[in-house]
């Protein structure tokens, strides 16, 4: 609060002060009072003025600066009365039990929005669970009968089983403490694994895999990690050339371990590079591919900064490189040495 608006809010007062002070002086003079009294008179009244004035706008600034600096050092700004205490001046309390009322109605919402993403995350796991079981069901009549039109098939049911479990860990990206389980794994097998997740989709492409020795260990999620490195074969496979290749590869750096995921397709161009990671984006590529989302990456990120695990892109407009770097402590770097 400035001087300037204080002084703007008490311009009645002072108006009626300066009312009295004339009506003052027009009886002191009637009454045959000299100049010099009159205006004594004057001094002291604007000085008692001037000091009330003065200590009433300290009072009240230190009042509100104090319930601004309580307010920014809330989480959530709403419930401020709840650490306010109740006011002296009858107009402050009024505004008080607005502000009571107004954080007992957003509560309130907040208590039904909440209940309702609840009964809905729910849902979605529920209705992911069920539909896995006939994508099963189908994967296994395919394989049991082999034929171009099968792998075909099988190929379309990884699409929808990865879109499937994309929705399910978008659902639980929220909160992922109450999922993960951190552990000692080793990269190579994670990788396989992934690469295995993705089998018929690969094959479909012709991709081509090159593996070097990535026999690491790190300590995370295995779960996790295989469904972010499913969203990055994805990815190579979706913007792949006429002979794609996918290359793992690892390099150790001080106290981490760099997991790289290259490929040889259309790249990335350099304006659309730093915002790769944002949901809902997809560049220039996502206009000339109309299945991309631009969820696939975002949810990475999401997931590795849940997980504390490094996440960054490198282009040059032809390949891509996706590199996770998982950190290690001095115990984990003696282990492996």
């Amino acid at each position: 609060m400035s001087g300037k608006q204080y002084l703007k809010n008490k311009i009645p007062v002072i108006f009626v002060n300066l009312m009295g002070m004339l009506a003052l002086a027009l009886f002191l003079f009637a009454n045959g009072n000299q100049l010099q009294t009159v205006l004594f008179i004057f001094i002291v009244w604007m000085i008692i003025l001037i000091a009330y004035l003065s200590t009433a706008y300290n009072m009240r600034k230190r009042y509100l600066n104090k319930l601004l600096d309580m307010t920014k050092q809330l989480e959530e700004r709403y419930l401020i009365p709840e650490i306010m205490t109740i006011p002296d001046k009858a107009d402050d309390q009024v505004f008080y039990q607005i502000m009571k009322m107004a954080e007992k109605s957003m509560l309130e919402k907040i208590g039904d929005i909440q209940n309702e993403r609840k009964e809905y995350k729910e849902y979605i796991e529920q209705w992911i669970h069920e539909v896995k079981t006939p994508i099963t069901a189908m994967k296994l009549l395919c394989e049991n009968n082999h034929s171009t039109f099968t792998r075909d098939i099988l190929a379309e049911l990884e699409n929808i089983n990865q879109y499937t479990e994309q929705a399910l860990y978008y659902a639980r990206s929220e909160h992922t403490e109450k999922d993960y389980s951190v552990r000692e794994i080793n990269l190579c097998d994670i990788v396989h694994s992934a690469i295995a997740d993705n089998k018929y989709l690969l094959r479909q492409s012709n991709m081509t895999i090159t593996i070097d020795n990535i026999e690491n260990i790190v300590y995370t999620d295995d779960k996790w990690v295989r469904f972010i490195l499913n969203q990055i074969i994805r990815n190579a496979v979706k913007y792949c050339t006429e002979k794609p290749v996918l290359h793992f590869f690892v390099i150790k750096r001080n106290d981490s371990i760099i997991l790289s995921v290259s490929d040889n397709g259309i790249g990335i161009s350099k304006s659309d590079l730093p915002r790769i990671f944002e949901k809902g984006f997809t560049g220039q590529n996502g206009r000339t591919r109309k299945n991309a989302t631009g969820i696939g990456l975002y949810l990475c990120k999401r997931l590795c900064d849940k997980l504390g695990i490094g996440l960054a892109a490198y282009s040059e407009n032809k390949g891509t490189t996706i590199a996770l770097s998982f950190q290690i402590n001095d115990f984990v770097m003696g282990v492996q040495g």
